[in-house]
């Protein structure tokens, strides 16, 4: 069932949801983020992943400082409305620290 940005619970996270990004080809979770609705908004107007950093308080592009964008192919929102997935196909690694997942460090027993 297709759902609009108005549809979507931003009340529950503070203004905020989760974004699951996903590889569209392989299916592999690269990374969590965040996005408010005017960075849905973008990801939606550009194709390009956008995000809100919680830690800069800011709107942010995937990709605007290392190059590595994220062509989003899909955008899924769950049952509740209250998470979103960008199934994307990514130019680069996902992580900041250069490897191609962010989930790469396993706890310990």
């Amino acid at each position: 069932m297709e759902k609009t940005i108005d549809d979507i619970d931003f009340s529950k996270g503070n203004g905020l949801v989760p974004v699951i990004v996903q590889d569209a080809n392989t299916k592999e979770v690269l990374t969590l983020a965040y996005s408010n609705k005017e960075s849905l908004e973008l990801t939606k107007k550009t194709n390009n992943s956008w995000f809100w950093s919680r830690s800069r308080n800011k709107l942010w592009m995937k990709g605007e400082e290392s190059g590595n964008i994220q062509k989003v192919k899909e955008i899924l929102v769950d049952c509740d409305l209250d998470a979103v997935i960008y199934l994307v196909e990514p130019s680069g690694p996902a992580c900041h620290t250069g490897e191609r997942i962010c989930f790469h460090n396993q706890l310990s027993k």
